[in-house]
């Protein structure tokens, strides 16, 4: 990627910390925010900048460019109040993409009626899923396998749209594997039998194949 991503973390909790410290190693720029001092001196080493600030506080936010940024995750856990007064203020600055960690079937049900779309929790997503997501928005599935491999479904990108599965090369260009391939049909993705060489990637296909993830990393920025 030639210019980095831009992220914010805001609640610096096990689950944010895991977060940040991931897109940090996945070559993002991270800026880490809690109310917390003991919290953010214990990240500040693991991320691009990190700062102490009242998230509820709309010209706080502002200072720090918020509205820039990519994507904020709001993993503040333990003041549900401050969660909703974070996410509204993000709302209001217009941030691109905010995901929200909710706890709980009531939290997510107030998060949704406020229009938020991306809400975590826990038990569904793991930080490692979530950071994946953020640093390529193509992926839908993540699943991490030992020993730096994974199992991964994503959007078709734009540079094999149109191209046949031999002229792409997976196995030969990328060293990857092809799991099998999702058409678009009647407004659902179905399975697209034994894909061949000849087969051609459509625009709305998902493609879901196995590799290491630093081929699997080349292949979406290459063809991105």
């Amino acid at each position: 990627m030639a210019d980095k991503l831009r992220f914010a973390v805001i609640g610096i909790g096990r689950f944010g910390s895991a977060i940040a410290t991931k897109l940090s190693m996945k070559g993002a720029e991270v800026i880490a925010i809690d109310s917390n001092k003991d919290r953010i001196n214990s990240i500040k080493d693991d991320v691009t900048y990190s700062v102490v600030l009242d998230s509820t506080d709309i010209n706080a936010l502002k200072s720090q460019n918020i509205q820039e940024m990519e994507a904020v995750v709001v993993s503040i856990g333990e003041d549900f109040q401050s969660l909703l007064l974070t996410t509204f203020a993000l709302q209001e600055l217009g941030v691109k993409r905010i995901m929200v960690r909710a706890q709980g079937e009531a939290q997510k049900k107030i998060l949704s009626r406020m229009g938020i779309d991306e809400i975590l929790s826990t038990e569904e997503e793991v930080s490692n899923n979530v950071t994946e997501q953020l640093m390529n928005p193509s992926v839908l599935l993540y699943v991490p396998l030992p020993d730096e491999y994974e199992i991964i479904e994503i959007k078709a990108p734009k540079g094999v749209v149109n191209r046949t599965l031999l002229d792409i090369g997976l196995r030969i260009k990328y060293k990857l594997n092809l799991i099998t391939l999702l058409r678009l049909k009647g407004g659902e993705h179905h399975i697209v039998g034994v894909p061949k060489g000849d087969t051609i990637i459509e625009e709305d296909d998902l493609i879901l194949f196995f590799g290491s993830s630093k081929d699997i990393d080349r292949f979406i920025d290459i063809n991105q």
